[in-house]
């Protein structure tokens, strides 16, 4: 008599994400690559140690949603603050088997808007300690890349 498992693979992916105590845990760093020209940086400018030269640093946590991490990125760039402007979030993580990198889109936030990914969390895309996170911003008046294909991951 075969047995077979009754938990399916979606069962399994959707592992409960456990509440953050931010009074508790400390933050990670976050190293964070922005563009405004709505195009994610080339793998190789992550080459042999390199990163590219727009980089921001945050302190935050793993239940830090994407909508959290637009505003603190329009803190810094004021002209992103404008309304419409998309913001396209990839996690940037390192291929062990070679030295490179490896990216996945995550995720979108539109500044002004509400959107389905904005609860989205780092943790709950498997985001590691470690890795980067790419964010491609595109200005209101210009017709952001990836409107137009679904993300692939």
């Amino acid at each position: 008599m075969a047995v077979e498992s009754r938990v399916t693979q979606e069962e399994i992916k959707k592992e409960p994400e456990k509440p953050v105590d931010r009074e508790k845990t400390c933050p990670l760093l976050l190293r964070v690559f922005t563009t405004d020209n709505g195009r994610h940086h080339r793998m190789d400018e992550f080459a042999r140690g390199n990163v590219p030269p727009s980089e921001l640093q945050i302190y935050t946590w793993m239940d830090a949603t994407l909508k959290e991490l637009t505003s603190l990125v329009k803190e810094v760039y004021p002209e992103a603050r404008k309304k419409g402007t998309h913001f396209g979030f990839a996690i940037v993580y390192p291929d062990p088997k070679r030295q490179s990198y490896w990216v996945k889109d995550i995720g979108n936030t539109v500044s002004g808007r509400k959107g389905t990914d904005d609860s989205m969390t780092l943790q709950s895309q498997r985001f590691q300690i470690g890795d980067y996170l790419d964010i491609a911003i595109t200005p209101p008046n210009r017709a952001p890349p990836f409107l137009a294909r679904m993300r692939p991951y």
